[in-house]
């Protein structure tokens, strides 16, 4: 359902919009630190698809903050789907309100496919491990019913299609597809629910999401530059390369189980910035990281992210070699 044809409700705006935004993140990171997350720092980057990092054991997290979330673009959506892919992650947006309303509690909200969560509904999720139980979609407001339960409780009572469908006031077909798995709108679930005396309700998991990117990633002829040559050193030494538009590093360049976070050096005064960013977020999801640089220097890591001139590169000839100069060149700071 389109946040706009909500009730309206009067959309309150505190200071500037940065600054919420920036208390959003705040208390997003809290929030994840309490359940037991490590939790990137911020970036401070602007104009970029996600906010935060965060794992705990094997589940991994990227978020985006935004007080408007009408203000998540296209782009940012199909990049933060695309690194959920990449990185074996699951993209979310919280946010505070749309346009026109706030975003309710217990309502599970998507734009372009992506999950979008309240800043009470995440809280009582992550907190209190209360899922939402609503999604919302074009024409209202649906739940999940368990389908399964529902053709098993109907059959065991030899209750017809026909029956349930003028308790709920839907066709027999509808009935049909609710226990195939299709949503169904909340009175018509709270009709069958009481019809039929039985819970069916099926809990909704903000961190999931339907993955629409396999044949949406990036292509190298999208790039042009200075960039794109040491793309192509990358793939010629047996990485797949996938060029992201608005990450802190540059590229996601992957061989077998291995993942780099690739940042590109251009400007001397943004490499060590970047260095950091990028070293934070290969620790927290567990990747390795390099910056490929453009003149050497006498540093040769920054906070733990290994640089890497553009010549040595072009010197590499597979990609364990390139590793191997990660290692040498790597020092991780601790935890």
């Amino acid at each position: 359902m389109d946040l706009q044809e909500q009730r309206a409700k009067p959309v309150r705006h505190g200071r500037s919009v940065a600054s919420d935004r920036d208390q959003l993140i705040r208390r997003t990171r809290e929030t994840l630190a309490k359940c037991g997350f490590y939790v990137s720092n911020p970036h401070n980057l602007r104009s970029i698809s996600f906010d935060l990092v965060a794992r705990r054991d094997r589940q991994l997290l990227i978020v985006k903050a935004l007080c408007n979330i009408d203000s998540l673009s296209s782009e940012d959506a199909e990049e933060l789907k695309t690194l959920g892919r990449l990185l074996n992650a699951s993209p979310a947006v919280i946010g505070l309100h749309s346009s026109s309303a706030e975003l309710e509690d217990g309502i599970l909200y998507t734009r372009f496919g992506v999950p979008i969560v309240s800043e009470g509904t995440f809280a009582e999720f992550m907190l209190e491990g209360v899922p939402p139980l609503v999604y919302a979609a074009p024409g209202g407001l649906y739940v999940r019913l368990d389908g399964e339960m529902l053709k098993q409780i109907r059959q065991e009572r030899a209750m017809s299609l026909g029956t349930l469908a003028e308790a709920a006031g839907v066709s027999r077909k509808a009935i049909q597809m609710y226990e195939s798995g299709m949503g169904a709108m909340m009175d018509i679930a709270s009709r069958i629910e009481e019809f039929l005396d039985a819970p069916l309700l099926v809990p909704l998991d903000p961190f999931t999401y339907i993955a629409e990117v396999a044949e949406n990633l990036k292509v190298l002829e999208d790039f042009e530059g200075h960039n794109k040559d040491i793309f192509e050193m990358l793939r010629e030494i047996g990485y797949s390369v996938i060029p992201t538009r608005k990450a802190p590093f540059d590229a996601l360049a992957s061989e077998e189980e291995l993942l780099l976070l690739t940042g590109i050096g251009e400007d001397p005064r943004m490499t060590e910035k970047k260095a950091k960013v990028v070293g934070n977020l290969s620790r927290v999801t567990e990747r390795k990281s390099v910056i490929i640089i453009h003149k050497r220097t006498s540093i040769e890591e920054i906070d733990g992210t290994p640089l890497v001139t553009k010549d040595e590169l072009r010197r590499v000839d597979h990609s364990d070699d390139l590793m191997e100069l990660i290692l040498k060149r790597e020092k991780r700071p601790m935890q």
